[in-house]
């Protein structure tokens, strides 16, 4: 296999959402988070509660640490020693800081993972917009930054979350087991960025290839949605996952386990809103629960990330994907998954 010194790209740049990590940082970041939406001010107060329940810390930074290490120790034992920096949108490291850095280490073009795995403005052209917006403030001398290509229907991602769901079956008791359902969650988005991307498209085909790896019938899994925000009369994607845990217990459920898919990493949103939130739902309904991990730093999800590094470096031929749409596009389009924040009229 060729090595670092004939590859097209000097760097390795993980793109992530941040978060704090003491609880100095929650309303800062929070207000990061929410610049220029039309969300409450409200809003943002309930959900600094949530972090700190936690003590002001979100475990997602530790997690892409944790990713990071995983990635370096994959690279090089496919002899790639590109170097692995790191930029969130939100909080340190920012990505402007970082990619001033990597100007002074002379990187020239970097590959970019973004830890989202399905195409909508918050998952994808956002981030794209944040480095782009990173490169102008850094200036003549910011590195290129190319993005790899989506992966929710690449086989490592789909193996990944199989073996993290099958490990939650075993947390169930075995007279709960045959006769569990699996609730699929992903982040709510609002209605008007759904209809301009292939979010819920890719998310049901995710799900699909995931349950009939488990062998797991279409009537005993569906797709749920989770941490909406935003103003409440604006349409979200649903159901709600607090509603569906309802809904599918009236209905003689007596044990679900809850998968994340759409999710790369155990951070706030899901600790809180799964593990405290949904957790609280089934103990006050006395139906079993066991929620499943995020890939994380899987082995496969970590195989996974260097194939498609390795793609774009002229090392593979092979673009793996499963399913029914093939893989995904390296260059997005310039319409792409585009969203405006709809204004409410105000009052004369």
């Amino acid at each position: 296999m060729p090595v670092a010194d004939n590859l097209r790209y000097d760097a390795v740049l993980i793109v992530s959402f941040g978060g704090p990590e003491k609880r100095e940082d929650v309303i800062p970041f929070l207000e990061n988070v929410l610049r220029g939406k039309p969300v409450p001010r409200s809003r943002l107060l309930e959900v600094a509660e949530h972090y700190y329940h936690f003590d002001g810390i979100s475990p997602i930074n530790d997690q892409v640490r944790e990713l990071i290490a995983a990635l370096r120790g994959e690279l090089d034992r496919s002899q790639i020693s590109l170097p692995i920096y790191w930029g969130n949108r939100n909080w340190n490291p920012m990505l402007a800081d970082t990619l001033r850095q990597m100007e002074r280490d002379g990187i020239r073009r970097a590959l970019a993972f973004m830890t989202s795995a399905f195409s909508s403005y918050s998952g994808c052209r956002q981030y794209r917009e944040n480095v782009d917006q990173a490169r102008q403030e850094v200036g003549a001398g910011a590195p290129q930054i190319d993005k790899l290509r989506m992966f929710y229907n690449h086989p490592g991602f789909i193996a990944a979350n199989v073996d993290r769901i099958r490990a939650a079956f075993e947390q169930l008791s075995p007279e709960a087991r045959p006769a569990a359902r699996i609730a699929f969650t992903a982040h709510s988005i609002p209605l008007s960025m759904s209809t301009n991307c292939r979010y819920v498209q890719q998310l049901e085909e995710c799900c699909r290839l995931v349950a009939e790896t488990l062998q797991i019938s279409a009537d005993r899994w569906q797709l749920v949605y989770q941490s909406r925000s935003g103003r409440p009369g604006d349409p979200w994607l649903e159901p709600d996952i607090s509603d569906h845990l309802r809904e599918i217990h009236a209905a003689g459920t007596k044990s679900v386990v809850i998968a994340p898919i759409g999710f790369i990493s155990d951070h706030m949103e899901v600790k809180f809103d799964l593990d405290e939130e949904a957790r609280e739902i089934c103990d006050e309904l006395g139906m079993a629960m066991s929620r499943a991990a995020t890939v994380g730093s899987h082995p496969v999800f970590v195989e996974c990330i260097r194939e498609l590094i390795e793609e774009r470096q002229g090392l593979r031929d092979e673009r793996r994907a499963i399913g029914r749409f093939g893989p995904n596009h390296d260059v997005c389009p310039a319409d792409c998954c585009l969203y405006s924040i709809p204004q409410r009229p105000t009052a004369p």
